[in-house]
């Protein structure tokens, strides 16, 4: 294997967190923001890139070129990677960052390949390689909901990404069609053909509340479906939010009130 071999440990329902047990020299990379907690004896590096060989071992322009792809994907240029300098097994604990499961991926299972969205990914043994997947299909790229780039995780350790909601594998066999809300697809295996279709009819396109297009996946090969995007739940919270004639939020004597005056909210 060129992936560390990691073990884990998910914990919680639907505010999930992930706890890593290293064996000494041992590393798992992860997003920045997404650390949680750590034993003693576990040392932090900020580094370009993901720490893989791909993107280790052509010097400095090869960690620029990685970060900056990373870049493309919305991730942030650094990542952060945990190591055990111990004697003895240590764990790290990495959070979701919004009510929704996290799926563990072993990719030396998966063909040594996953295709997800962009902000999808959380953390993974050292080694993995997060890169970007660009879309064959300029309608796929467009109209997809995840952008024209999306996120691929490859090697043969195991990596870790969110969903949002309740998450749902779907193993498609070969020939098998599944049509998916664009923003609900997480990731699929590369053997999937995924392309996008329009809503069908004028009326329900424009009308029907669902968008129009939606993302259309041929089997074989396995997909994760989420039920609740971030945008989606991001967009209903903006729309319950009461608001004002100036356009604040109601409750402005709250300490939250006071703080979004303090940051510039004025």
């Amino acid at each position: 294997m060129n992936n560390h071999e990691i073990d884990f440990k998910l914990y919680g329902d639907d505010m999930q967190f992930v706890e890593i047990e290293l064996d000494p020299n041992e590393t798992v990379i992860a997003e920045a923001g997404a650390f949680m907690m750590m034993e003693d004896g576990i040392a932090m590096e900020t580094i370009f890139g993901d720490g893989s060989a791909g993107s280790s071992g052509s010097g400095v322009m090869g960690k620029l070129f990685g970060a900056g792809r990373r870049i493309l994907t919305g991730e942030s240029l650094f990542m952060t990677a945990f190591t055990n300098k111990g004697v003895g097994k240590r764990t790290v604990s990495f959070a979701s960052p919004y009510p929704g499961k996290i799926v563990p991926l072993d990719l030396s299972r998966l063909g040594g390949k996953v295709i997800c969205q962009k902000d999808a990914f959380l953390a993974a043994a050292k080694g993995v390689s997060i890169g970007i997947e660009l879309q064959r299909k300029l309608g796929t790229g467009f109209f997809g909901g995840e952008g024209f780039i999306m996120q691929k995780l490859e090697g043969d350790g195991m990596a870790f990404i969110h969903a949002g909601g309740t998450l749902y594998r779907k193993n498609l066999q070969k020939g098998e069609t599944l049509r998916v809300d664009t923003g609900c697809l997480v990731a699929m295996t590369a053997d999937v053909d995924y392309s996008i279709e329009t809503v069908p009819g004028i009326k329900t396109a424009l009308f029907g509340g669902e968008g129009l297009f939606f993302a259309t996946l041929k089997g074989p090969g396995s997909v994760w479906i989420q039920s609740l995007p971030f945008s989606r739940l991001a967009s209903k919270v903006f729309a319950a939010a009461p608001q004002n004639p100036a356009g604040r939020s109601q409750g402005e004597g709250s300490a939250a009130g006071g703080l979004f005056d303090i940051l510039g909210g004025r």
